[in-house]
């Protein structure tokens, strides 16, 4: 079996030498900038560097610009667009002493730029750049390192080789033309005269003699299409420090347009005032596109900057190499616990893989323990990036993912592999310098980004655990209607959110539907989300109207006397009646769907959020349902966003609730939040109102404090059960007239103020409930001697009873007791 090792993962003592052979091999013709981004692209090879970056000089003297980066967006390491000749820094100590400098975690410690850092250790080397005969004068090279231990011996050989090899010529000053290469420009950003190389001009089918030195001039000559993109990066106002690069067309005399590359970038005159626009302009279609264009990388590493999540890196890596390299597939793997879980394939379909791979297929990818593939075991153990041609015999399930050609990549990152990625050919294909390393370039990047991602993942699954702890674990059954809920935290940072909802059963049949949002996205806005939750449970429990409840939340908030506020959507519905009454404070308003399909946004009255007035009114308002009738209750981040208004949300929330089938809520959910913008969190709850098939049948009494009440209240209760047809059964009649006794003269005795009896019957089940002022539990005694001549009541009812107990209701309480009655 042949394996072929690649660029990056070479032995060591001859990184060096073929740094040397690398740099022979640059064409000596090669445009001035695309030659440094080759050279820079040679420090991320065979340095292991994460990215470096070339300074020079500008027109002044005094500050050091950025010319040239490759590898990872360098904002990442805190390196800067230029830092002054005169000041202490890395970058201005190697161009002054001429001598370079490797420096530590512990020596970047007390310098500025660590307040833009990375949470990970790294390491800095500053190299100075020879120009001309003086080592220093051409300014100096950067490059950063996360290898554990920083740059080995023969990274620092490497670096310096390159360092040696690295040359851009200082911007030059106005108005010397003859200075210019011939495809360069120089643009002076105040007044717009532009100088220019003769090639330049032979470009935009100009001769010297017709060029009058206006940068308009050659704006004229642009496709109009293309303008605009042109006019961002030729106007100051528009720009900043830094790199550009686009392509744009220019009319020619006859043909077609040509199509040009311009790379340019803005450099400084003293103070960091914006001076000079200088670069090259050159044909697209002469300019080497091959795969080992350092674009590639750079657009790979700008890419995995802003992936999030493991599936984000490993789609960014496949979208970068598979067109270039013109691979049939390519899967990338993580590696846990010496198993191989696969986190991408390109293409996804099962039938493009090996058959062993389907035997694997447990979810939405394969994994497999590694053991299972003795020559993918070895490159990961070796950490060594190897390719085997056309024809090689491997194991099965590698052998028919790339029987044309198998790369297979490990992915390094602290000092261990955090995956693998395997890429295949069907149709034999041959491997040069060029691919090698490209692979090699996008493995480090893939290997932290990888790393990286799967700490976002897990924090975010932590911050996600933690969310749903302080929801609802599951949602009641309710008589006469069905709720579905849905939570999706925010994607933008780690932090856990404020939005909630809640389900809460009433007596009576009646619910209460909440829906809320803290202000704020932090461990704080977590916790008072919590507490707002369990005290709105706690007071519509209590039984007061969702005013009250509401009003009791914002006197409870105040009086926290927290910075944050809430908002909260309080809705109680009627299920035996369909009528809502709800609250609104600082919240959204319920989104309705009539039974015909039509959809409704009610207007009303809206309260203060919680927490910001101590005395605030929080007005009801009513509303009608019919059986059918949906209810949408959603925090803003459903329906708000930098894009859309919320009126505006809230109007394609309603076209989709008319749209959805409401008998199954869930896919309704499903598709309302599809779209849901996140960058914050949502929270939506739905409510399909069915009505209940049997009402039940109530009645009530208010119980008088005289002599006889207790037998009053008996006669209303047998005149009330014979009234509903269920008086003939007289053990039945007895159980419950012995009920009604002990609970009424318990009341009558034990508590001041009015008493009142319920009694409902639904399901061959009748409630007894009697309600007083006082918040006091009733008591049953733990002993009750023979010559006691009272406190067996509530043994009697709790014998009796299939179910008995308490409540609080409106600052008293109800004792209540269930009886099973015989058919």
């Amino acid at each position: 079996m042949t394996n072929v090792v690649g660029e990056g993962a070479a032995r060591r003592g001859t990184r060096t030498t073929r740094a040397e052979l690398a740099l022979k091999t640059l064409a000596v013709d090669l445009d001035p900038r695309e030659r440094l981004r080759r050279v820079l692209e040679q420090a991320l090879v065979f340095a292991g560097a994460a990215v470096a970056a070339v300074y020079t000089p500008g027109d002044t003297g005094d500050l050091l610009c950025l010319v040239e980066s490759a590898g990872v967006p360098r904002t990442l390491y805190g390196l800067r667009d230029s830092y002054a000749v005169a000041a202490r820094s890395p970058a201005a100590d190697a161009h002054r002493t001429g001598h370079p400098g490797w420096l530590g975690p512990e020596d970047l410690a007390g310098r500025a730029e660590s307040r833009r850092l990375p949470a990970g250790d790294f390491f800095l080397a500053a190299l100075p750049v020879r120009a001309g005969a003086a080592v220093g004068d051409g300014g100096c090279l950067l490059a950063v390192t996360e290898s554990p231990g920083g740059f080995d011996t023969e990274a620092r050989d490497c670096l310096v080789l390159l360092a040696e090899a690295v040359a851009w010529p200082t911007p030059p000053a106005a108005g010397v033309t003859g200075e210019l290469p011939p495809n360069a420009f120089s643009l002076a950003m105040d007044s717009g005269r532009v100088e220019v190389g003769d090639e330049l001009l032979e470009l935009f089918a100009l001769s010297r003699a017709e060029f009058d030195g206006k940068v308009e001039t050659l704006l004229g000559l642009t496709v109009p299409e293309d303008l605009p993109s042109l006019m961002s990066v030729v106007e100051a106002d528009h720009m900043s420090i830094g790199d550009r690069e686009l392509e744009f067309r220019v009319l020619q005399p006859a043909g077609p347009p040509r199509w040009l590359r311009l790379r340019g970038r803005l450099v400084t005159v003293g103070e960091g005032r914006p001076a000079r626009l200088v670069g090259t302009v050159g044909d697209a279609s002469k300019l080497r596109s091959g795969v080992t264009d350092v674009a590639r990388v750079q657009r790979l590493a700008a890419a995995l900057a802003t992936a999030g999540t493991v599936r984000d890196v490993s789609q960014a890596v496949v979208n970068a190499l598979r067109e270039p390299l013109r691979a049939d597939r390519i899967a990338l793997a993580e590696l846990e616990n010496e198993r191989l879980v696969v986190t991408v394939l390109d293409p996804p379909s099962p039938e493009s893989w090996p058959e062993l791979w389907r035997l694997e297929w447990r979810s939405e990818w394969p994994e497999s323990p590694v053991r299972s593939m003795p020559t993918l075991a070895a490159a990961l153990r070796e950490g060594r990036a190897a390719i085997w041609p056309a024809g090689t015999e491997l194991e099965p399930a590698l052998d028919g993912v790339g029987p044309g050609g198998l790369a297979v990549l490990p992915l390094p990152a602290g000092g261990r592999m955090a995956g693998v990625c395997l890429i295949g050919w069907d149709s034999p294909h041959e491997f040069g310098t060029d691919e090698r390393a490209l692979l090699t370039a996008a493995a480090g990047l893939a290997g932290q980004a990888l790393m990286r991602a799967h700490a976002f993942d897990a924090e975010h699954e932590l911050v996600g655990m933690l969310q749903r702890t302080l929801l609802p674990r599951r949602l009641p059954k309710l008589p006469g209607g069905v709720a579905e809920a849905r939570y999706l935290p925010t994607t933008e940072g780690l932090e856990v959110g404020g939005d909630w909802y809640d389900v809460i059963p009433l007596p009576d049949n009646h619910v209460a539907l909440v829906i809320g949002d803290v202000q704020g996205h932090n461990a704080g806005a977590a916790t008072l989300m919590g507490q707002m939750r369990t005290a709105l449970r706690a007071y519509a429990v209590e039984g007061h109207p969702p005013d009250v409840v509401v009003s009791h939340a914002n006197r409870l908030l105040v009086d926290m006397e927290t910075d944050l506020f809430a908002t909260c959507c309080y809705v109680e519905v009627d299920m035996e009646e369909g009528t809502a009454w709800y609250v609104r404070a600082g919240h959204l308003p319920p989104v309705v769907r009539h039974p015909d399909g039509t959809t409704e946004i009610p207007e009303s009255d809206v309260g203060p959020p919680l927490g910001v007035q101590l005395r605030a009114d929080y007005p009801m308002s009513m509303l009608r349902l019919q059986p059918g009738t949906l209810l949408a209750l959603t925090t803003d981040g459903l329906v708000e966003s930098a894009e859309i208004d919320i009126e505006d949300g809230l109007d394609g929330l309603a076209d989709l609730l008319a749209a959805a089938d409401p008998a199954h809520l869930g896919p309704v959910a499903d598709v309302l939040l599809a779209g849901a913008n996140r960058n914050d969190d949502v929270a939506l709850l739905l409510l399909r109102y069915d009505g209940m098939e049997r009402r039940p049948l109530r009645e009530s009494w208010t119980v008088w404090r005289v002599p006889e009440a207790v037998r009053h209240a008996r006669r209303f209760t047998r005149r009330s059960l014979r009234g509903w047809g269920v008086g003939s059964a007289g053990d039945d009649m007895d159980t419950v007239l012995l009920v009604v006794s002990e609970l009424v003269t318990n009341a009558l005795v034990h508590t001041d103020g009015q008493v009142r009896l319920d009694l409902t019957l639904v399901n061959g089940r009748l409630r007894v409930a009697v309600a007083d002022n006082s918040p006091r539990t009733p008591i049953k005694p733990t002993n009750i001697g023979w010559e006691a001549t009272g406190g067996r009541g509530l043994f009697l009812v709790e014998v009796t009873s299939a179910a008995w107990g308490t409540v609080p209701v409106s600052g008293g309480k109800q004792v209540w007791s269930e009886i099973a009655l015989q058919a």
